[in-house]
């Protein structure tokens, strides 16, 4: 198999760079691809960023500040006609670049067909002879987290356009426009019959169908133990606003249930017009409580404040599927060395409910313990 050459010309002006990142895979993942994102139109402000996604994250990738144009990944099983068009696509992009955050062969193919001068990838798995800069990386290790491994795949590819990585951008990568928390606040006060005074602690009980979670009846011990831990000051007694995936809804309102007969208030968030619509309500969270799932992520970007569970396996251990909010607003959980890695009945919830409770303290939303 012939490449194509790399040929680059890095004095090119900054509004003909065109770059295509690849991140077609779930919605956690995505939301850690923001940081390169925003390193990239931090370093190129003026050059041309698109992304390739599947149906499902588009509507969050229109959202994105640091993206130009979403285009449409019609997924591994789709048919050869559909791959036809979206070679045509990318083609027609006249790409300068393409960077492949998680790399299959059937991307590295067609970025290889479209002729992109310049593909870079990590160095993982056969697809990598698709690409003609490879990063040795070895994510497998987990020896950082997800969004930094990113983070320095646009570095690199910035460094191979002859281009310095300006300073990195921090929190939030995804920033807001002025006024915008409050206004999902008065909205979703409206409409649940809540009061904006108290602390609002979001909490996602579904798996999202892949992550380890705790169980409902764990997550409302867990919320028994926080609100107990402010019995002395009911003003600081949080909301409980209790979100669900599709097809998570049951699980909501039967957590919402045991809540309230435990003297909590409870409200289950009614479905949202889309993610998009969904993903912006988080943004209204004092603090979201949820496994390692895209919701967790979100609220990450927003750099709301996290209480993250984790099983301790290797592959999804604290450290590589780490929030991207600021440190100070993160915290994560997982099973004690010694337990099962995916045992998440040997997490302290007694621990977790006071590191919470001092979390939200720092963050000037309760009164200090005494």
């Amino acid at each position: 198999m012939t490449h194509h050459s790399t040929v680059v010309d890095a004095s090119e002006s900054p509004h003909s760079l065109r770059i295509l990142v690849v991140r077609n895979d779930k919605l956690g993942d995505f939301m850690l691809a923001w940081p390169a994102l925003a390193c990239l139109k931090a370093t190129v402000p003026a050059s041309h960023v698109s992304v390739l996604v599947p149906a499902y994250t588009a509507a969050l990738a229109r959202q994105c500040p640091w993206i130009d144009e979403v285009i449409l990944d019609p997924g591994d099983a789709a048919g050869r006609s559909a791959q036809r068009i979206l070679l045509g696509q990318l083609k027609k992009g006249r790409f300068t670049a393409m960077l492949t955050l998680f790399s299959t062969p059937r991307i590295g193919w067609l970025g290889w067909r479209a002729g992109i001068p310049l593909r870079l990838a990590p160095a993982t798995k056969w697809a990598q002879l698709f690409y003609n800069h490879r990063i040795t990386q070895r994510r497998s290790r987990s020896a950082k987290p997800e969004y930094l491994y990113n983070l320095e795949l646009a570095e690199a590819l910035l460094a191979t356009l002859g281009r310095a990585p300006s300073r990195r951008p921090t929190p939030p990568y995804w920033p807001l426009p002025v006024g915008t928390i409050e206004h999902q606040r008065e909205q979703m006060s409206h409409e649940l019959g809540i009061a904006t005074t108290r602390p609002w602690i979001f909490l996602h009980a579904g798996s999202g169908g892949s992550a380890v979670n705790l169980t409902p009846e764990q997550y409302a011990r867990l919320a028994c133990m926080i609100d107990e831990r402010l019995d002395d000051q009911p003003q600081a007694r949080p909301i409980w606003v209790l979100t669900a995936g599709p097809e998570e809804e049951p699980t909501a309102h039967g957590l919402q249930a045991r809540l309230a007969a435990n003297g909590l208030e409870a409200v289950v968030l009614p479905p949202r017009q889309g993610l998009d619509d969904f993903a912006l309500g988080l943004a209204a969270a004092d603090l979201l409580v949820a496994g390692s799932t895209g919701p967790l992520h979100i609220a990450g970007c927003l750099n709301r404040p996290t209480a993250g569970f984790y099983p301790s396996r290797r592959s999804a251990t604290p450290l590589r599927w780490r929030t991207c909010n600021d440190d100070a607003r993160r915290l994560a959980f997982s099973p004690p060395e010694g337990a099962d890695e995916a045992d998440m009945s040997a997490i302290d919830l007694e621990a977790a409910a006071t590191a919470i409770r001092e979390l939200l303290s720092h963050q000037g939303l309760v009164g200090s313990a005494s």
